[in-house]
């Protein structure tokens, strides 16, 4: 049953797909103006992009937290972001998968791209029973996110604040009006065959 409980929600189109990260307002109001990420941005480390809304959420405290204070929704290519679940790496090691340690240790290394899969999280932040898609992108696979697979950033702090506002004030309704809407991502056959683990129950 691990395929139900590992999931890709997204919001996605024929040719693109939405993912979410959080920046310094220096790194994001540049990059939501222009549309793509400014040379400041460093594109030689590890940058974890979600494409779960309310994870993102979780993750910056809906936009609160210092250093993570301007939320941005990104638009890659369906191809890009295919590319890099195709190159990627499980980050934890699992027995099932990777044969022995060492073989997953020479992957992980070598990898332009790894895959946690956590928790996902309800309108509140609370931890649901199926595990959402967190991607880090290293080496080439940072590179072409920056510079090639990106299609257009949107500042989405102002929406965070928003809904945060509506569930402090326990309008749930309201608040889940304005969510994203994110659907299934329709993934290839087989494209993550590499990357879902045995125990999928695992504590987070």
């Amino acid at each position: 049953m691990a395929e139900l409980q590992q999931q890709i929600r997204a919001r996605h189109t024929g040719s693109t797909v939405v993912v979410y990260q959080a920046y310094p307002a220096e790194i994001g109001l540049p990059a939501a103006r222009d549309g793509r990420f400014p040379a400041s941005w460093q594109r030689d480390r590890m940058t974890w992009i979600k494409p779960s809304f309310l994870w993102m959420m979780y993750r910056c405290g809906w936009g609160t937290k210092e250093g993570q204070d301007t939320v941005l929704a990104v638009e890659i290519t369906r191809e890009g972001f295919e590319w890099a679940l195709r190159h990627a790496c499980l980050s934890h090691y699992e027995h099932g998968l990777h044969g022995d340690r060492a073989l997953w240790k020479q992957q992980l290394k070598q990898a332009p791209a790894r895959v946690q899969w956590d928790p996902e999280r309800d309108i509140r932040l609370l931890p649901l029973p199926y595990r959402s898609l967190q991607l880090g992108l290293a080496g080439e696979a940072a590179r072409r996110y920056a510079d090639e697979w990106t299609v257009g950033i949107t500042d989405v702090t102002a929406l965070a604040h928003e809904i945060h506002g509506h569930v402090r004030g326990d309008d749930l309704e309201a608040a889940r009006q304005l969510l994203p809407q994110e659907s299934p991502y329709p993934v290839p056959g087989g494209l993550l065959d590499h990357l879902r683990p045995q125990t999928a129950n695992r504590e987070p």
